[in-house]
């Protein structure tokens, strides 16, 4: 048993002395995750967040008109706001200034009791000490009583001593801070992401006044709105194809929850649900986003039932999911004591207001239902048309219009997403590198080997490196430079560009590869036609897609992968790709399959995938109806985790030769 046990004090032994106590901020700086949800670029933003939250919380206090986020050009971020100040009057137990105490003592605040804040974002005491722990420097500033403090620290400690510098002709705090990077994964702070966050706090809290600098690229912003909950739905919905122009507003009181909400449906599929707690953003949502789906599956089906509309459906009911197709909402709550899954609140664990959600919507929604007969057939049509494409597999129509509605391609988009999620690339999924899968490409390959091939969208090089030995020149296109540069080690040459207006002459390739990429591309007849416009006569397509079973999960696939890539534009079922193939021109068509088992933990663990879609597709996982289990395998372990068995479709075409 040696090494087992050992005498106290040896390495092997575990006794008092392993026991390890960090004091101050030391556990912050230890175990970042468990206080900002992460080090990469969630938890940086979530330091930016803490102090917009609290800034916010002296404005519902009454107490602050104006808050402004600054991006400084030596990457340092400042959030002022012209409320009271934090105090800086010594503390009484420790006789420290207490606005010290804040920034340097974890569960130290103004919010616990109730009697400063009622209704507060801040609910732990450590968002402050939080965003100290992880600064390289800290610098605050207080102006209160007409006179102007300041205090400077680094890594959670306090580098001078509270001190005043003057009288102060303005009144309020100023935090500015440096991220640290020896803790943190990145510093680079995104001015967009931080612009969404500021243009929620404007809409949720009319009136107040936000303001936004980029001292980078010069950009000023002021954002104010007096439009509530309706205005950050309008914003949402600008650009969708609205069921009914006129939104759903439920706003009511009970059991000391108050509730505003504001939703509409869409023509489109994915559902987008914001909820909010005392302003801020869940994004996992919790048991106010339960009550409200809920209520909303519940009132569509007594309506629907009450009114004979289900007589079609054989016996079947219209389901949440049926109901949140196209569903965007805005769903905001404020109450006393929230609970939270931890400090970053993506999640909110509080039964009571789950209950008062769905009993208010409920109420509201249903007697509004039952008063406008045009917004209830609008609304409950479009609940049912989900359920029948779901029962009866009625999708090749929806599929084909959205692939014909007419979208501006922006490839800046594909570029910045495509190349954040290049610093992980072959680990964010299994099939990327799978060699099987690979080889079934490779194995399709009949040109001669001094063939010149095309590996288009090539990613990062990896299926064009299959053909090696099979072809002779390895020619790369993507439109990312991380991909460029990652596919030069595999391929002879990789150039920039995109696949609509491929750069290369008529008829320069014997083969063109490609795998996984057309589901994402609106308009992907245009790629297609660009393919066949660059082979010669004769020349060989290999593509690979993953594709439904079949019509019955054909829609259930097209949310789970929709909310894991928000680029994804259609989800081909095997007949519509065979068609979008022979559509182009091509001929002599062979598919084979192949079935590979993928960690859809794995799978979704992306930049792409927000927090909040990633528990959606455990939802729909979890939740998925027998009929879908029936076709599609995939296996749920007892730990919760999901593994999903991908059916891979890879197909050779031949341009025809002249």
């Amino acid at each position: 048993m040696t090494g087992i046990s050992g005498e106290p004090g040896t390495p092997t032994a575990y006794d008092a002395r392993s026991i390890i106590i960090y004091s101050g901020l030391e556990a912050v700086r230890r175990t970042p995750g468990m206080y900002i949800g992460s080090t990469g670029a969630e938890g940086l933003h979530q330091l930016v967040y803490e102090l917009i939250d609290n800034a916010v919380d002296e404005a519902e206090s009454g107490h602050c008109t104006r808050i402004a986020v600054v991006l400084h050009t030596d990457g340092s971020c400042s959030v002022t706001d012209d409320g009271r100040g934090i105090p800086v009057d010594p503390h009484p137990d420790t006789g420290r200034p207490a606005c010290e105490l804040v920034l340097t003592t974890l569960h130290s605040g103004g919010k616990f009791e109730g009697t400063q804040y009622t209704a507060s974002a801040g609910l732990h005491g450590v968002g402050l000490a939080c965003v100290n722990a992880l600064a390289e420097w800290l610098r605050l500033e207080v102006a209160r009583d007409g006179v102007y403090y300041r205090q400077t620290f680094a890594r959670g400690e306090a580098t001078s001593q509270l001190t005043k510098e003057g009288d102060a002709t303005w009144r309020g705090t100023v935090v500015r801070f440096l991220p640290d990077v020896s803790v943190l994964e990145t510093g680079c702070l995104d001015a967009e992401t931080i612009i969404q966050r500021l243009q929620e706090v404007a809409f949720l809290h009319p009136g107040l006044e936000v303001g936004f600098e980029d001292e980078r690229d010069g950009r000023v912003l002021t954002l104010q709105d007096e439009s509530g909950v309706a205005g950050l739905l309008d914003l949402r919905t600008a650009e969708a194809d609205r069921v009914h122009d006129r939104p759903v507003r439920v706003v009511g009181e009970r059991g000391g929850v108050s509730l505003d909400v504001a939703f509409r449906w869409t023509d489109g599929y994915a559902e987008e649900l914001w909820g909010y707690v005392n302003g801020v953003r869940t994004h996992q949502g919790g048991d106010h986003i339960d009550g409200f789906r809920t209520a909303l599956a519940s009132v569509i089906n007594d309506y629907a039932s009450g009114h004979g509309l289900l007589t079609s459906l054989a016996g079947e009911s219209v389901t949440a999911v049926d109901v949140l197709e196209g569903l965007t909402a805005v769903v905001t709550l404020r109450m006393a004591r929230p609970r939270f899954d931890g400090q970053t609140k993506r999640r909110l664990q509080s039964p009571e207001a789950g209950s008062a959600t769905r009993t208010l919507v409920t109420e509201t929604f249903a007697r509004l239902l039952e008063n406008d007969e045009k917004l209830a057939g609008a609304i409950v049509q479009r609940a049912l048309d989900a359920t029948r494409a779901r029962l009866a597999a009625r999708l090749a129509g929806r599929t084909t219009r959205v692939r014909r509605r007419q979208v501006q391609v922006d490839y800046k988009v594909y570029q910045r997403q495509f190349g954040i999620r290049s610093r992980n690339w072959h680990e964010s999924c299994a099939w990327l590198a799978d060699e099987e899968l690979l080889a079934r490409h490779a194995e399709l390959c009949d040109v001669p080997r001094d063939a010149k091939m095309l590996d288009v969208c090539c990613g990062s090089g990896v299926v064009g490196q299959a053909f090696k030995g099979r072809v002779g020149e390895m020619i790369g296109l993507d439109i990312t430079p991380e991909m460029v540069r990652l596919a030069r080690t595999r391929l002879d040459q990789v150039d920039q560009g995109n696949v609509y207006h491929l750069p290369y002459e008529d008829e320069s390739f014997d083969i063109v590869v490609n795998r996984e990429v057309l589901h994402l591309l609106p308009g992907p007849e245009g790629p297609v036609s660009e393919i066949y416009r660059v082979l010669r006569p004769g020349g060989q397509f290999i593509v690979g897609q993953i594709m439904p079973y079949g019509d019955l999960d054909a829609y259930w696939m097209f949310r789970i992968f929709k909310k894991k890539q928000p680029l994804l534009f259609q989800m081909f079922r095997e007949q519509d790709f065979r068609s979008l193939l022979l559509g182009a021109g091509f001929e002599k068509l062979r598919m084979e399959e192949h079935f590979l088992w993928e960690s859809i933990d794995r799978w979704i663990d992306t930049h792409e995938t927000t927090p909040a879609h990633r528990q959606e597709i455990y939802r729909l996982y979890y939740d998925a109806p027998p009929e879908i289990r029936a076709v599609h395998p995939f296996e749920v372990g007892s730990d919760g985790s999901v593994r999903d068995r991908w059916r891979w479709c890879v197909y050779s075409v031949r341009k025809p030769a002249c």
